[in-house]
C-alpha cells in the first residue's frame, strides 16, 4: 500500500476531526486521492504521504537542513528522552471519559520527530496522532520517517481540526495560537506547551556570549489568561554529545542564525560536550476538571 492511500485510509476512519481550512465546513475523503470539504475545496493526498491545506503561499525561515539536524539530534540522542517520557506520563495517568479515539495534536511540529517519540511511549488505547506545521518542508520529512500520524502542512490561525476535536494539543518550543486552541480543545482536553526555562542549552548560548533566559514570566502569564493552569513540570537533564551531535546541535537552534562563526566553528571542534536541558512544561485545560491526575511521576 503506498503512503497516499495509508493516509487517505486513515483519514476517512476519523474525517470528522478535521474541517476546511477555506470554509470551515465538513470534509470527506474521496477515493484515495482527495479529501473534499461539502462546499467541494479540495486538498490532494502527497505521494509523501502528507496533505497540504494551505490557503496562501508561506516562505518558512526554517531550511531543510535545520530540520534534518533537529530529527537527528531528537531521533538518535537521548537529549529529550525525560522531556518525551513527562509527557508521555502525563497522557498516559488521565482517565479516558469514553470509548472513543483519543486524538493527540502537536501543533508546530516541525519534522515530527517529538510527536512520533512521545506517541511511541503512549499506553492509553486508540490514539489517533495529528502532527500540523506551516513548514511543507518539515512536514515533508516527517510523512517520509514516520507512517502512523497524520501529518499536514497549516497554518495555526486557520487550522484544520474541527471544533473539539483534540484531547491533547502539544506545543513544544513553538508559537502558539490560544484562540484556535481553545476552538479544538475537546471539554476536559489539555493543553501541554513547552517553553525553555532559564539553563537551556546553556552552554551553547554561553559559547555565543548570549544571557541566559529569565524565567518566562510573561509566556506563563498568557498561558493563565487564556487557560486553567493545572501544572507546571520543570523538565531538567545533562546528557553528553558526541561531535556530529554537537554539530546537528548548533544547525537546528535559530540560537545560531546571527552567530559568530569563529565561535560556532570553535563549538563544532569539541569531540565531546555536555548539553544542559530546562525546560518548563505548563498544563491547561479550557476548564478546572477534577478529572486530572498530576503528570510528574
Amino acid at each position: 500500500m503506498t503512503k497516499k492511500m495509508k493516509i487517505a485510509k486513515r483519514v476517512h476512519q476519523y474525517n470528522t476531526a478535521f474541517q476546511c481550512t477555506i470554509c470551515q465546513s465538513a470534509m470527506e475523503v474521496i477515493d484515495p486521492k482527495s479529501f473534499v470539504c461539502s462546499k467541494n475545496h479540495t486538498f490532494d493526498f502527497a505521494k509523501q504521504g502528507y496533505i497540504n491545506m494551505l490557503t496562501h503561499q508561506v516562505t518558512s525561515p526554517y531550511s531543510k537542513e535545520l530540520f534534518e539536524a533537529r530529527q537527528r539530534i531528537i531521533t538518535n540522542s537521548s537529549l529529550y528522552t525525560m522531556l518525551h517520557d513527562t509527557i508521555a506520563h502525563v497522557i498516559n495517568q488521565q482517565p479516558r471519559t469514553s470509548a472513543a479515539s483519543l486524538m493527540v495534536a502537536d501543533l508546530g511540529c516541525g519534522e515530527g520527530s517529538h510527536l512520533q517519540a512521545i506517541l511511541d511511549k503512549c499506553m492509553q488505547p486508540k490514539i489517533n496522532g495529528v502532527g500540523i506545521d506551516i513548514s511543507k518542508e518539515g512536514i515533508i520529512m516527517a510523512a517520509k520517517k514516520h507512517d502512523t500520524p497524520t501529518w499536514l502542512v497549516a497554518d495555526l490561525a486557520k487550522s484544520p481540526l474541527a471544533d473539539k476535536a483534540c484531547s491533547f494539543i502539544l506545543n513544544i518550543l513553538s508559537p502558539a495560537n490560544y484562540r484556535e486552541f481553545k476552538r479544538i480543545l475537546s471539554p476536559g482536553g489539555l493543553v501541554i506547551k513547552v517553553v525553555p526555562g532559564p539553563n537551556y542549552l546553556r552552554e551553547l548560548r554561553e559559547m555565543l556570549s548570549q544571557k541566559t533566559k529569565h524565567h518566562n514570566t510573561e509566556t506563563v502569564d498568557l498561558f493563565k489568561r487564556h487557560f486553567d493552569l493545572l501544572e507546571v513540570i520543570r523538565v531538567q537533564d545533562t546528557r553528553e554529545l558526541h561531535q556530529t551531535a554537537i554539530v546537528d546541535l548548533v544547525r537546528m537552534t535559530p540560537l545560531t542564525w546571527t552567530s559568530n562563526q569563529a565561535q560556532i566553528k570553535q563549538f563544532y571542534r569539541q569531540d565531546a560536550a555536555a548539553i544542559t536541558i530546562d525546560l518548563e512544561i505548563l498544563i491547561g485545560t479550557k476548564a478546572s476538571t477534577r478529572n486530572y491526575i498530576g503528570g510528574k511521576a
